[in-house]
């Protein structure tokens, strides 16, 4: 091949997920990527063996354009499909109980989002932090407040979809809105950001049915994806399903997710976060309507564990119903930002459980290319490979060979003795071929 200049070389360990079972692993492999034009991004085009690479690129090579990582792992940079900005703070406070928790801690410290000077600084905070933990896409929640969604998205960077929480019942005086308030709150951000945007009713509890209706079809006439939470412990089902039987039209909804339905919350451009507690009829809804799931086991995980005690997806039920679901964080409900904590907390649980699929290839596609293929983004991102944008991160790993990705990325994990040094794990993180991390 002929020298050139452009190319930029990553030499590390490799490894980046197809799907559920399957990977492409380079023990010492280099990823080579050429820089963004006028038209396109900075995009990989080749990933090979280091012995191939130094024959193939030699003169490249000469001219010091590799950059070596030893002792580290590179993978596709991670998709959080579910977590609040804005909770950063609650993170590690006490939790019981859901409820009791979002009352004690979570929506005062939402309230502080109010003073625009206190949503710049924690915003410009958050999305930095963002980065360093390798997360470059997802679904995220922010507050009632116009000027936070802003901040926002003024420091996010990557996929990331931001809504707004609608909350105009059974709220705090501090974080209540009106019908009106919500749906114009709603309507600004989708035509200020429009796909950016994801419609953020934050629960049934929260969101009064004619305002779920009407801002979902706002939703669905411009593509725009919807978000919200499901079935994360019985006491907020019941508390549903006692509050909507007392509405009209809602007497005879014997679901939380035919509820969801009923004001057109489902659907392929719908992420259900938790839903943990959920019937076989729920399960065939979802399928049908071809809503998404997101599973966040550090948040769900029991008080001992930092969680708030919510229980166990069962993936293994999901995905015989053929449902699509990703991995999210839930901050602050989980206590910790990385994907790899919630990533390491998904094996625990579940080979508690018994699940011998629980594999850590299966946990790297659900934080990984399965969020990007969710929000429709999977042909650029989500996993490495020739065409597609250069974003990665790199890890911190044992200094030794494996023989396959499974036992690098476990050898990783069980490095990590203290939960909160999972925030530590990546040396670099890199957007569209930018080193936005270090």
């Amino acid at each position: 091949m002929a020298a050139s200049r452009k190319l930029s070389f990553y030499r590390a360990s490799i490894l980046s997920p197809w799907d559920d079972k399957r990977a492409d692993y380079w023990p010492d492999g280099v990823i080579v990527t050429q820089p963004a034009s006028k038209t396109r991004p900075a995009t990989i085009t080749d990933i090979l063996p280091y012995n191939e690479a130094c024959e193939r690129y030699v003169e490249d090579f000469a001219r010091s354009n590799l950059y070596e990582y030893p002792d580290s792992l590179i993978i596709p940079g991670f998709f959080d499909m579910h977590f609040h900005w804005v909770q950063d703070d609650v993170r590690l406070m006490p939790k019981d109980s859901l409820l009791e928790w979002l009352a004690k801690y979570t929506f005062p410290t939402e309230a502080k989002y109010a003073s625009k000077s206190y949503a710049k600084t924690k915003a410009r905070k958050f999305f930095q932090r963002l980065l360093s933990v390798g997360t470059i896409g997802g679904a995220c929640y922010s507050s009632i407040h116009d000027h936070a969604l802003d901040e926002a998205f003024n420091y996010a960077q990557g996929d990331l979809l931001i809504g707004n929480v609608l909350m105009t019942q059974e709220s705090p005086a501090a974080l209540a809105q009106t019908p009106k308030q919500a749906l114009g709150a709603a309507l600004r951000g989708m035509k200020r950001y429009k796909k950016r945007y994801v419609l953020t009713p934050r629960f049934a509890i929260a969101t009064d049915p004619a305002t779920m209706a009407r801002t979902a079809l706002e939703a669905d006439r411009r593509g725009i994806f919807k978000q919200t939470h499901l079935s994360e412990t019985p006491a907020e089902i019941d508390f549903v399903l006692k509050l909507y039987k007392k509405m009209k039209g809602f007497e005879r909804v014997k679901s939380y997710t035919e509820l969801y339905h009923k004001v057109g919350m489902l659907g392929e451009r719908s992420l259900m976060g938790h839903a943990i507690h959920l019937k076989p009829a729920e399960l065939k809804l979802l399928k049908k309507t071809n809503t998404a799931l997101v599973h966040c086991p550090t948040s769900n995980a029991p008080l001992r564990q930092r969680g708030l005690g919510s229980g166990l997806f069962d993936y293994q039920k999901v995905e015989k119903q053929g449902i699509r679901w990703a991995l999210g964080s839930d901050i602050g409900g989980g206590p910790f930002l990385s994907m790899l904590d919630v990533m390491d907390s998904f094996l625990r649980q579940h080979k508690k459980a018994g699940r011998g699929d629980a594999t850590a290839l299966k946990a790297l596609y659900r934080a990984t290319l399965a969020g990007a293929e969710i929000l429709g983004v999977d042909e650029r991102t989500g996993s490495l490979a020739p065409g597609k944008e250069a974003s990665f991160v790199v890890l911190r790993a044992p200094a030794k060979r494996y023989r396959s990705g499974e036992a690098h990325l476990r050898a990783v994990l069980a490095a990590v003795k203290d939960r909160a040094h999972f925030d530590r794990c990546v040396r670099a993180t890199f957007l569209a071929g930018k080193q936005v991390s270090a």
